[in-house]
């Protein structure tokens, strides 16, 4: 069976010179739309193709990766608005539709939209910017501290909205943010926390002991190459401390106060030095 909007594996079934043909099974041959089959292909081998539908819901197929697979979200610009509605640049020739009755804000030409790719009724691949329709406020098969692949969506007044390994709704809020962040940047982050009702906190940093180890490491060896010296104590602020070491205040004070204990570092109320062994 053809899984649309993924990448299939089919027999090439013609290749004439003018046209490349995949045997679709019970679904008739597919148009190989970048008309080049390997120099090497023969008649029965398999090929790794993307299927993807045309204007008529016709079954096509190319060797291109587009930017976004189905049940996928991504960050896509605008290229042109039709009468149907908005049609994206997602990295294929033909541009990905968003129908008007699927945009909760008119899209205009040239802005960037964040959408939710998904099979319509009539089992053709369109786009939506209605995430919250596809996207899930309560999370399962995922676990605090665990990494994930976000999505920054939009700006709240708790902080900001992100989408979870393209299948949930996060939060990283505020007091937790010291880098700059924008609609549809792709970023590594953590499961903060899971709460009661399900939902995610987010964190842009590993939380825990275990981020604590490489964080030391960083800071003895940014000392030992700085003659022992660096203008950064428990009272910096974390804007300086993020840019510094990419890390929040909170991760930074543990791993110095580590160094503390263990009687490696000297603290000040401006710096901290390396005591000699």
């Amino acid at each position: 069976m053809i899984d649309i909007g993924r990448f299939n594996s089919l027999a090439l079934k013609i290749n004439n010179g003018m046209q490349v043909m995949l045997d679709g099974g019970e679904s008739g041959d597919i148009l190989l739309t970048d008309r080049q089959a390997p120099r090497d292909a023969k008649i029965g081998d398999m090929l790794r193709v993307f299927i993807y539908t045309g204007s008529e819901g016709e079954l096509l197929a190319c060797s291109k990766r587009p930017y976004v697979e189905m049940d996928g979200v991504a960050y896509l610009k605008v290229v042109s608005i039709g009468k149907a509605g908005a049609f994206l640049n997602w990295g294929l020739a033909k541009d990905l539709l968003v129908p008007f009755s699927e945009q909760d804000y008119e899209l205009e030409e040239n802005r960037s939209c964040l959408v939710y790719v998904y099979l319509d009724d009539n089992n053709r691949i369109a786009a939506s910017t209605y995430l919250n329709s596809f996207l899930s406020d309560e999370v399962s098969y995922l676990n605090e501290g665990e990494q994930v692949d976000l999505i920054i969506s939009h700006k709240t007044d708790l902080g900001y909205k992100a989408v979870v390994n393209g299948k949930y709704w996060g939060v990283l809020y505020h007091n937790e943010i010291f880098q700059p962040l924008r609609e549809g940047q792709k970023i590594t982050g953590y499961i903060k926390k899971i709460r009661e009702d399900r939902k995610i906190d987010l964190s842009l940093n590993k939380s825990g002991h275990s981020n604590v180890l490489p964080v030391t490491e960083q800071i003895l060896q940014r000392l030992k190459d700085n003659d022992g010296e660096l203008p950064f104590s428990d009272k910096s602020t974390p804007e300086a401390i993020n840019s510094a070491f990419g890390v929040s205040k909170k991760v930074f004070k543990h791993a110095i106060g580590t160094l503390y204990k263990e009687r490696k570092i000297t603290l000040t109320k401006t710096s901290m030095s390396l005591n000699k062994d």
